[in-house]
């Protein structure tokens, strides 16, 4: 799984209402899924394959219902890479507040 496809995925507000929906709701069907938008089937049709394709979600078929969930293991891997930008970024601003105290300090 690429980030910067997961995340191309999630910049669109109507594929992020779908996973959030997901998220919160659990399993669900493509129709129900299109419910409460206001485009054709097609276009979100072409939503969700993005997301699949990101590796968000999976879709299985039942009956005549094409059901999508939430892989998982993906949103981990996303909660992953946040903490690691996020480590990386309080070490560096860390290093930085020290830097700062030093020059502050008048040993330059």
């Amino acid at each position: 799984m690429e980030m910067y496809q997961v995340f191309g995925a999630l910049a669109d507000p109507t594929r992020l209402a779908i996973v959030e929906r997901l998220l919160r709701e659990g399993e669900k069907s493509a129709g129900d899924l299109a419910e409460p938008f206001s485009m054709s089937k097609p276009a979100i049709s072409r939503h969700i394959k993005v997301l699949e394709d990101s590796g968000l979600i999976e879709k299985r078929i039942e009956r005549q219902f094409r059901m999508c969930r939430i892989k998982p293991e993906a949103i981990d891997a996303v909660g992953s890479w946040i903490e690691e930008q996020r480590k990386f970024w309080n070490a560096s601003f860390d290093r930085l507040e020290d830097v700062l105290a030093t020059k502050g300090d008048g040993n330059e």
